[in-house]
């Protein structure tokens, strides 16, 4: 059973709200009666955040890099504008 902390509980048992984000995985707070905010672990968030390769780099890594296709040089097709 997912468990959603409301504000003023979270801020009284703070201690308990990490441990259990450590232990357990994200935990939800709410504040008026809706979700607000997540505490996590660092390492989920890093996990979460950790930026993946450049468009750059992600094509050097293809393995099309340097395949040649061939393609039509047919002229362009007329169109009736």
């Amino acid at each position: 059973m997912e468990k959603i902390w409301q504000l003023q509980e979270a801020k009284n048992r703070f201690s308990e709200v990490v441990e259990r984000a450590l232990r357990d995985g994200p935990q939800d707070v709410s504040r008026h009666g809706k979700k607000a905010v997540v505490v996590v672990s660092c390492d989920e968030f890093d996990r979460m955040t950790r930026g993946s390769d450049s468009l750059v780099d992600f094509f050097q890594k293809s393995p099309l890099r340097g395949l040649e296709l061939d393609r039509p040089r047919d002229l362009p097709r007329d169109v009736a504008l």
